[in-house]
């Protein structure tokens, strides 16, 4: 097995628990489980798969992938209950998943010979839009766009730094860019880290 095909698989497994999880929250029967379990999984490869006309996508080249993550629905459902704090763990397993799939795509980028930009934007897609599916389909606020959560940052600064050692032709980039993720988007969920939130302020007199 290829180095790109294990974070795929890694991230494919565990997004999938997260969507799960979410089901779970949302109190969804057993195929909606699986549904949004394979929704999360795949989402963000798909939309990186399709933007850069990668043929064929890679869980339809390799149905594998949604074995993988109809099981990680079946696993949550049955065990679910049995957590303190579904929520909790919902997030750990997020970041996890985040520090997995960003690589994932940056490496399907760099492999592809694509330009820096374009390859940062492939790990952020990869890493964020599942998660993105997931919380839209389920009706809860999108964690990666809860304010001041550090979470989109965390996969532009992971993409970032493996294009950086990429270019400078040093090893280690894809595991630089899974280390840089986690430890900002852990640091955000452990020490509440966050970036500044717009505040509205009223209007100057005369000014609209």
């Amino acid at each position: 097995m290829t180095v790109l095909a294990a974070l795929d698989f890694a991230s494919v497994a565990v997004f999938a628990l997260t969507g799960a999880l979410v089901a779970s929250r949302a109190q969804l029967d057993l195929v909606g489980f699986i549904f949004i379990a394979c929704l999360t999984a795949v989402g963000g490869g798909t939309v990186r798969d399709v933007l850069i006309n990668r043929d064929p996508v890679f869980w339809i080249g390799q149905p594998i992938y949604l074995g993988v993550a109809a099981a990680a629905a079946v696993l949550v459902f049955f065990a679910a209950h049995r957590l303190e704090s579904r929520y909790r763990v919902l997030r750990w397993l997020d970041a996890c998943a985040l520090a997995v799939a960003v690589p994932a795509g940056v490496g399907v980028a760099l492999a592809a010979g694509l330009s820096p930009a374009v390859t940062v934007v492939m790990g952020i897609a990869t890493g964020c839009l599942g998660g993105l599916m997931r919380d839209v389909v389920c009706n809860e606020v999108p964690m990666v766009l809860k304010a001041g959560e550090i979470y989109v940052t965390a996969a532009f600064a992971g993409a970032l730094a493996a294009v950086v050692l990429t270019w400078i032709d040093m090893d280690g980039a894809l595991l630089a860019c899974a280390v840089v993720t986690f430890a900002l988007r852990a640091g955000s969920i452990a020490f509440g880290w966050r970036l500044p939130v717009y505040r509205p302020r009223p209007p100057r007199d005369g000014l609209r």
